[in-house]
């Protein structure tokens, strides 16, 4: 038998554009971290997406009302730091703050780490931590596009594939779910 008989249909209605965010969201909520004439910044960011392996890049939309653009913009670099699920309360406290008005590490209790390649801070409380140098700017003032290349990554040996958080829109999040793996596709 196959797949498509035996899938599942929906019964769908119009759903109003602006909406799509809540089936699309890519990936999981990261916290980047920026700095600015010594001022170190972080903002919670869910607009992300890899574009290429090697050289490793990612492809993120930082909003030009959003602090944090202008501080990327001019400094061509950031980290993009990983939070395990604990750090909810905080991803979602960062992101209803401005770093133009409060020093976020101090008042949610982050510790900025020296990163190697880049001079923007690492989140020491994050399980990844992945120093990126911005490539190209070029859809910045049109659509706030950046496109990043990963110069210097960090990552524990375990848990391989730690749960993420994930943002769906209006306020709802999700933790990523049971990983199942394909035979056909491993390896690849």
């Amino acid at each position: 038998m196959s797949a498509s008989r035996t899938a599942k249909t929906y019964r769908k209605q119009d759903l109003p554009v602006w909406e799509i965010r809540r089936y699309l969201e890519p990936g999981p909520v990261v916290l980047v971290s920026s700095a600015l004439k010594g001022v170190p910044n972080i903002m919670t960011l869910g607009w992300h997406t890899v574009l290429e392996f090697s050289p490793s890049l990612i492809g993120c939309m930082i909003s030009g009302a959003n602090h944090s653009f202008r501080t990327i913009y001019q400094t061509k670099e950031c980290v993009i730091n990983i939070p395990g699920v604990e750090l909810a309360q905080t991803v979602a406290g960062i992101g209803t703050c401005s770093g133009a008005n409060v020093d976020k590490f101090e008042k949610f209790h982050l510790t900025a780490k020296d990163a190697q390649k880049v001079s923007a801070p690492l989140i020491r409380e994050c399980f990844a931590n992945f120093e990126c140098k911005v490539v190209d700017r070029s859809l910045a003032n049109q659509y706030n596009f950046f496109i990043l290349e990963v110069v210097k990554a960090y990552a524990p040996l375990s848990p391989k594939y730690p749960p993420t958080l994930h943002y769906r829109g209006d306020g709802l999040f999700m933790v990523s779910g049971k990983s199942f793996r394909i035979p056909a596709l491993k390896g690849l």
